[in-house]
């Protein structure tokens, strides 16, 4: 694939998008729930091997599929911080596969 799961500028890690429609062992997700779980377990890795953690995003962007799926994206989303949440954006719009619901991407900060 033509891009990187993350890039380091400085201070600052900007994620590409990240998805979550197959669990780890290959099954297909097919609620909100389940794939923002899985979408936020995969930034996690890729957080890990950069060197910062949900604690240092100031900026995420979250594309989902159906408005619908707002509330349970956002009460699956909000587990993985602290108290110290990120800004934050919600577009709804197509994604580049029918099977994904959610993607999302950040901005992080860390000294």
């Amino acid at each position: 694939m033509p891009f990187s799961s993350a890039v380091k500028a400085g201070n600052f890690v900007y994620t590409s998008g990240h998805t979550g429609s197959r669990d780890a062992e290959g099954s297909q997700l097919t609620t909100i729930k389940d794939q923002t779980k899985q979408t936020m377990l995969n930034l996690k890795k890729t957080l890990d091997a950069a060197g910062v953690s949900f604690d240092d995003a100031v900026k995420a962007t979250v594309f989902l599929k159906r408005m619908e799926d707002f509330g349970g994206m956002n009460e699956v989303y909000r587990n993985f911080y602290g108290e110290n949440l990120p800004a934050r954006s919600t577009l709804v719009t197509d994604l580049v596969a029918d099977s994904i619901l959610v993607e999302i991407e950040m901005v992080l900060y860390k000294e």
